[in-house]
């Protein structure tokens, strides 16, 4: 009996080997390089279940009949498509980019297409479409993620970049060695860290989780839930009032400074504008000394711990953390600077473990050790137009067009987006207020998107173009946060009529006359091939450093990449501030910024500060009500393999998602365990399973993100348990235009439920849309 075909690959949740009979996948195995695969492994060949894939190309009957003349937005969703060829799809999506193009501009097509199809680096969907797009003439495309939006672009003004944001900021393993006391604000959680964006082959979490447990640091997590650190951490819990961290921290910083103990070297050597923030925390401007009984007041937490835990960060090696949530919020520039200024102000940043880190954990790469090579990337080339917007203003965007937006101390007008261009990703997933983004879909002539699974998005397209997933085609798997590069061998021939990403746009650029420049010649192997080298020829230059022939690599299915450990951020700066000078207005850490108060935002002020949002639990009228936490999911990454034996596992009860709340809080509502629950407010509704824990705050409710929306109606009740029905559609501030996902209240009641599952709903939907030729 022959023994099944093992075929190396990867997906955002590590690498893996695939066992492979007759065309179909029999097994799947962790690759023995991980120490902690993870358990959504096991899910992948759902990607391959026929329910929920795309499976030829699709032309909405509506605008069949407009053919992009406008006025048939409104039947998206709830239209039937009709099957064509791809002969007749690929020329409908080139006939229209040029007609957009030539009648309104290059900036009325849109491409954010913001998404995690595949980590693979060259069928990377959002790369590829730009790409095609730039050498067509040019679109408006997107900064920033919903994953992060505020964060980027006030580290950038007050750090000069991102890298303790984006992985290459102080390791792990330097704070277990080095650090006293760590304070986790937010969560340090392998929910988050078993994903990455690019792959990878080991995570490293679970080690150095159990070297801060052993280190002896007193670690302290701040977090309105108690399982965001793991529980053999031994950390101190303290339930924070959500979306109140920048209290806390400027609590701690204000204590420190009115005992006098502020690192006035440091601050002086290091730092510019701490005058206008140590004013602030005396209460020199608005007469509220930042104290701890004033921190204690907004937060919920205790004045006595806060200034105790304040002297012990001047008196030992001390470093925070802070999640990337924190910035998914209101005004969500003010945590990160406000920990910046504890910090400062304490003198820790540039010491071995101590200082400052934002995102740790927040995915597998993100504290562990980072990649100093290069790693293979497909590029999108450069756009000839300068017209974008922050990705979580595409509402705004479709509802305005031609008004003014700021972002970064610009003003830009609003482009009038006629066409979107959507490849590989699923907005109606990342998106807030998803019933306003409905509307707001209806706007443009035509949406054109690209992808393996029936998404929401999808449902709510024009013409529908079937991608393959990874698992039938060839890749590399790498990212700038790892420590290895992977070979994704294509495991079974693609399903239905799928073509993959780079045959899709290859044909479409062959149509609009610039094939030459897309492909330059090269099949998807020639590809794989010549990124793999160039990504270590730029090593051999920058590292003095060489890896396995292409050959090598493909045959064995991984290679190391080089990685750094024991990282301290900015100590290079810390040491001499004039020889490594921040790319910043002053070249050092920004405390208090000239730019910023020339802006004169009120919602992003000249200094860092606890600004209160209009829906916290602070807010007059909440205290019948619920802060929302929308965390990502144990079982699942996003919206990605929703119907996987994970996700289903983990997330769901009944067919919904399950809503956590504390037993308390059930108690008063009169919920048990198990019964379903109904979340409200007035952007929206949905039904989720009720879960109890002591392990949530009162007055909290945690609902995952990622649950395929399925309303009764369009603006309806939501029978899956997506939170982003609820969630509110502002920008962070008028400085960023990020995401404030987590500011939102909701209430919460018990429910009657369908006893139809929202998943089997969503599978007898898709099959209603399709007509046959």
């Amino acid at each position: 009996m022959s023994q099944p075909r093992r075929v190396p690959h990867c997906s955002h949740w590590g690498a893996y080997d695939l066992l492979v009979e007759n065309d179909e996948i029999v097994g799947v195995e962790p690759s023995p390089l991980d120490p902690a695969p993870s358990p959504i492994l096991r899910s992948v060949t759902a990607w391959l279940d026929p329910a929920r894939r795309i499976k030829t190309p699709l032309v909405r009957e509506g605008w069949l009949k407009a053919r992009g003349r406008g006025g048939a937005g409104e039947g998206r969703g709830r239209e039937r498509f009709v099957e064509v060829s791809w002969d007749q799809a690929l020329a409908l999506v080139n006939e229209e980019q040029a007609r957009v193009r030539e009648a309104h501009g290059p900036a009325a097509i849109f491409s954010g297409s913001y998404g995690w199809t595949s980590c693979g680096r060259f069928h990377h969907a959002q790369t590829l479409v730009k790409r095609w797009l730039n050498l067509a003439g040019g679109f408006t495309g997107h900064v920033d993620t919903y994953s992060y939006g505020a964060g980027p672009v006030i580290l950038r003004h007050v750090l000069g970049g991102t890298d303790a944001l984006t992985g290459r900021g102080t390791t792990l393993d330097a704070v277990a060695r080095h650090a006293g006391t760590v304070v986790i604000v937010g969560a340090l959680s392998g929910r988050t860290a078993q994903i990455e964006a690019g792959g990878l082959a080991r995570r490293t979490l679970p080690r150095n989780i159990e070297a801060l447990r052993k280190s002896g640091a007193r670690i302290v997590h701040v977090s309105p839930l108690r399982d965001d650190v793991p529980a053999d951490l031994g950390a101190e819990w303290w339930p924070i009032r959500p979306g109140t961290d920048a209290a806390l921290l400027l609590g701690l910083a204000g204590e420190i400074v009115a005992a006098g103990r502020e690192d006035a070297d440091f601050l002086s050597r290091c730092t510019s504008g701490s005058e206008l923030l140590l004013a602030h925390l005396r209460g020199e401007d608005d007469g509220r000394p930042k104290t701890a009984e004033w921190a204690a007041e907004i937060t919920g937490l205790d004045a006595g711990a806060i200034r105790a835990l304040a002297r012990r960060f001047v008196e030992t090696r001390s470093f925070v953390t802070l999640s990337w949530s924190l910035q998914r919020a209101r005004f969500g520039e003010q945590p990160y600077w406000a920990g910046i200024a504890l910090a400062s102000v304490a003198g820790q940043i540039g010491l071995p473990g101590g200082g400052v880190g934002f995102g740790l954990g927040s995915t597998a790469g993100n504290g562990g050790p980072f990649g100093t090579g290069k790693a293979p990337s497909m590029t999108a080339g450069r756009n000839a137009i300068d017209s974008r917007i922050p990705v979580a203003r595409i509402c705004d965007m479709l509802e305005n067009p031609g008004a003014p937006f700021t972002y970064e101390g610009e003003t830009r007008p609003y482009p009038d987006v006629r066409m979107i261009c959507w490849a590989g990703g699923n907005p109606f997933h990342h998106h807030q207020d998803l019933n306003r983004f409905a509307r707001a879909w209806t706007r443009p002539e035509t949406i054109v998107v690209q992808d393996p699974m029936f998404t929401a998005t999808a449902r709510r397209a024009d013409i529908v173009l079937p991608a393959s997933t990874s698992l039938e085609r060839n890749d590399i798997a790498a990212t700038s946060r790892s420590d290895s590069m992977i070979a994704m061998h294509r495991a079974v021939t693609p399903r239905w009529q799928a073509r993959s990403d780079f045959e899709i746009f290859q044909e479409l650029a062959e149509r609009s006359g610039v094939r030459e420049g897309f492909d330059e010649g090269l099949d998807e192997m020639g590809w794989l091939r010549r990124l793999y080298d160039e990504s270590w020829a730029a090593n051999r230059e920058t590292l003095g450093v060489d890896g396995p022939s292409f050959d090598a690599f493909w045959e064995q299915g991984w290679c190391e990449n080089p990685a750094r450990e024991d990282h301290a951020y900015l100590a290079g700066f810390r040491a001499d501030p004039e020889a490594e000078p921040l790319r910043t207005e002053s070249g050092r850490i920004v405390l208090g910024s000239r730019t910023l108060a020339a802006l004169a935002h009120d919602d992003c002020p000249a200094h860092a500060a606890w600004l209160a949002p209009e829906e916290w639990l602070g807010a007059p009228g909440a205290a019948e009500r619920f802060h929302l936490v929308t965390q990502q999911p144990e079982g699942r990454l996003h919206s990605q393999l929703e119907t996987g034996a994970a996700s289903r596992d983990a997330n769901k009860a009944h067919g919904r998602e399950v809503a956590t709340l504390n037993p308390g809080d059930a108690a008063r509502l009169g919920v048990a365990e198990g019964d379903p629950v109904r979340l409200s407010n007035a952007r929206g509704a949905c039904l989720a399973t009720a879960r109890l824990s002591e392990a949530v705050r009162p007055g909290v409710a945690v609902l995952p993100t990622g649950a395929w929306w399925t309303p009764e109606a369009e603006g309806g009740l939501d029978l899956a348990g997506n939170p982003n029905v609820l969630t509110n559609d502002v920008p962070a501030s008028a400085f960023s235009g990020g995401c404030a996902a987590y500011t939102c209240l909701v209430s919460v009641e018990r429910a009657s439920a369908p006893n139809q599952d929202a998943m089997a709903r969503y599978d007898a939907e898709i099959a209603e849309l399709v007509l046959a030729r």
